[in-house]
């Protein structure tokens, strides 16, 4: 009986060498799947699995937002937050080049370098969340204070909110 091996991203090494504890959770993906497809595939609520976005401000630095993945970044908040005039998306084709991930595969843990990072307040709650981590197919269920430790991150409200 073979054991299948297990593959280690930057992120779970960070996590292993930082000894934060993480359950790796892995699903067949072949190519980028939106957080929603993601976390129907693993049977998770949409309120558990949080999308990692990474953004450049006026000042031409770039800043990770962690939110729910059924939510949509509040760019003129999250500028307020970091202390940027505006705040735009960083395209797709720049994110290996920016963080060292893949679209579908980039994690706030282990980035090429170690960017502002905010977590929306909606995490600070839950037991656990999940983020990616670190490659297509991988995802990491941690505590949400351990993903600040990791990132350096603060908690801040970063989503718009639904129009009732």
């Amino acid at each position: 009986m073979s054991k299948k091996k297990e593959i280690k991203t930057n992120a779970m090494r960070l996590l292993d060498t930082m000894k934060i504890p993480y359950e790796q959770h892995t699903y067949e993906c072949k190519e980028f799947k939106d957080g929603l497809q993601i976390a129907d595939t693993m049977g998770q609520p949409y309120e558990k699995v949080f999308k990692t976005l990474v953004a450049v401000g006026s000042s031409k630095d770039y800043y990770v937002f962690v939110i729910p993945i059924a939510k949509e970044l509040d760019l003129k908040k999250a500028a307020r937050i970091v202390g940027e005039k505006s705040m735009d998306m960083l395209p797709v084709k720049e994110i290996n080049r920016v963080t060292g991930y893949i679209r579908g595969g980039c994690t706030s843990i282990g980035m090429k370098k170690q960017y502002v990072t905010r977590i929306d307040d909606s995490a600070a709650p839950q037991t656990t969340i999940i983020v990616s981590g670190g490659s297509l197919g991988s995802q990491i269920e941690l505590a949400p204070d351990d993903l600040v430790r990791a990132t350096g991150a603060e908690y801040a409200d970063l989503v718009k909110q639904d129009a009732s």
